[in-house]
């Protein structure tokens, strides 16, 4: 008889395909064996990972936190004595005051009292412009809602004066080029 169908006996193996089906744990092969403990140390270096990126999150938050407290409290130091340059500079000013004050009393000289009451206001002027406040000019110039405020209308006693500033009632004041008081004016119409 002849074999030669090429047909596997029954006692032969099949071909494999690439896959292992090798079940038994007690036949020789590494590939079933390694995978556990190559999972194992897989999820010990993603538990690790994981609990690094939380320290640093931990680290980053606190640090934050207390970034926060620190500029909260310097923002209420800074609001709490913004304005000591301006006080301090003006304390001069008020020992002048205090001065022709005293002056005004022992003096009867009229022109003299002017004079001393003239160089306070002078100094009071400089000690404002050193710390970048200026008097805004308004007399004659076309009425801006970006400046002033107007309080009233009053006819202009010309066509040239229609919309412009009239009269200021209240001078407007600038600090470092941004108004900090408008100035209110009567505007003619």
């Amino acid at each position: 008889m002849d074999t030669t169908d090429n047909k596997p006996l029954p006692n032969e193996a099949e071909p494999t395909t690439g896959m292992d089906i090798n079940a038994d744990e007690n036949v020789a092969g590494s590939t079933h064996l390694n995978e556990p403990v190559a999972e194992e140390s897989a999820q010990e270096a993603l538990q690790a990972e994981l609990a690094e990126q939380k320290d640093k999150y931990l680290r980053l938050m606190a640090e934050f936190d207390n970034f926060r407290r620190r500029t909260a409290k310097e923002r209420l130091e800074l609001m709490q004595t913004a304005g000591k340059d301006v006080i301090v500079s003006l304390l001069e000013v008020l020992d002048d005051c205090d001065r022709a004050e005293k002056q005004l009393e022992d003096t009867a000289d009229w022109n003299l009292q002017k004079e001393g009451i003239q160089l306070v206001f002078n100094k009071l002027r400089q000690a404002l412009t050193q710390k970048g406040v200026k008097a805004m000019q308004t007399l004659h110039q076309d009425f801006d809602v970006e400046q002033h405020e107007a309080i009233t209308e009053i006819p202009a006693p010309n066509e040239t004066l229609k919309g412009k500033v009239m009269d200021e009632v209240i001078k407007g004041y600038t600090l470092n080029d941004k108004i900090i008081r408008f100035a209110k004016v009567v505007v003619g119409k």
